[in-house]
C-alpha cells in the first residue's frame, strides 16, 4: 500500500487514516481469510503518526521520564525522526514503568506505562490492525471495541430478559490473571490468521517481548503476558486474542 510522505495537519490526516481504515475494514470483511501482507507502511505514514500522537496522552512518562506534554505542541520534528527509524528497521520498544495501582480488596493492579514514542507507535498499530480484526467480531462481542461499552452490554441482557424474549439466566466470569497469563505463541498465532507482514509481526513481538521496570527498579522480563496501561500491548492485543 504505497503512501505519501508529506505531514498533513491533524484534520487532513485524520480524513486519510479514516479513509484507509474503511478500506482495510472493507477488505477484512469482504474475505474472512485475507491476510494482509502490506501494512508497514501504513504504521510509519504521516497521517498514521500524526493521529497517533494525539492519542498518546500528556502527563504520564515512561521509564525515561519524557512526557507528551514536554515536548510541546509542534511533534513534527520527533515523528519525524521516529518515522526513519521505524522505516529503517531500527526502532526498539523500551520496557514500560510498571505502577501498582490499589484495588478495593487490598490487592493491586499491575499498569505498564511504555515512553511517548513507544505510545506513538502503538497508537499507530491499533489505527491500522483495529478495523481489520473488527470485521471478525459477533455483533454480541462489546469488550476492547471502538464505539462499544460496558452499558451496551448491560442493556443487551435488559432486552433479552424481558418479555417476550424471557431469557432466564445472565452467566458473569473472570479470567483470572488473563493479561499476566496470555501466552505469546498462541497470541502470535491468532494475529498470523490476518497479518502477514512481517515487519508489522516483529513489531508487536518486540512490543510483547519489552519487558518491565518495576516500582523497586528491578527489570522483569516479558515471556508472558501483556502490560496493561499500553495502547497495543493491552487492549487490542486482547481483543485480537478473543476474536471468534
Amino acid at each position: 500500500m504505497n503512501t505519501g510522505a508529506l505531514w498533513p495537519s491533524l484534520a487532513l490526516a485524520e480524513i486519510r487514516v479514516l479513509g484507509l481504515q474503511k478500506k482495510l475494514h472493507q477488505w477484512a470483511r469482504e474475505d474472512s481469510q485475507r491476510q494482509f501482507d502490506d501494512l508497514f507502511n501504513l504504521i510509519c505514514d504521516p497521517a498514521f503518526l500524526v493521529v497517533a500522537w494525539q492519542r498518546v496522552g500528556a502527563r504520564t512518562a515512561g521509564v525515561d521520564g519524557v512526557t507528551p506534554r514536554s515536548i510541546g505542541d509542534d511533534a513534527t520534528e520527533l515523528l519525524q525522526a521516529l518515522r526513519a527509524q521505524l522505516k529503517a528497521q531500527q526502532f526498539a520498544p523500551m520496557p514500560v514503568r510498571e505502577k501498582r495501582i490499589p484495588k478495593a480488596n487490598g490487592k493491586f493492579r499491575r499498569l505498564g506505562i511504555p515512553t511517548t514514542l513507544d505510545r506513538v507507535v502503538q497508537a499507530s498499530l491499533k489505527l491500522v490492525l483495529e478495523p481489520i480484526f473488527e470485521a471478525d467480531f459477533k455483533p454480541c462481542s462489546y469488550g476492547f471495541r471502538p464505539n462499544r461499552r460496558a452499558q451496551d452490554a448491560i442493556a443487551e441482557i435488559h432486552f433479552l430478559t424481558s418479555p417476550p424474549r424471557n431469557y432466564g439466566w445472565v452467566f458473569e466470569g473472570n479470567i483470572q490473571a488473563c493479561f499476566d497469563e496470555i501466552d505469546h505463541t498462541a497470541l502470535m498465532d491468532r494475529v498470523r490468521r490476518r497479518i502477514a507482514d512481517k515487519r508489522v509481526l516483529r513489531l508487536i513481538k518486540a512490543f510483547l517481548r519489552a519487558g518491565i521496570l518495576q516500582e523497586d527498579r528491578q527489570a522483569r522480563a516479558t515471556i508472558t503476558g501483556t502490560p496493561q496501561g499500553g495502547i497495543i500491548t493491552s487492549r487490542t492485543m486482547l481483543h485480537t486474542f478473543s476474536f471468534c
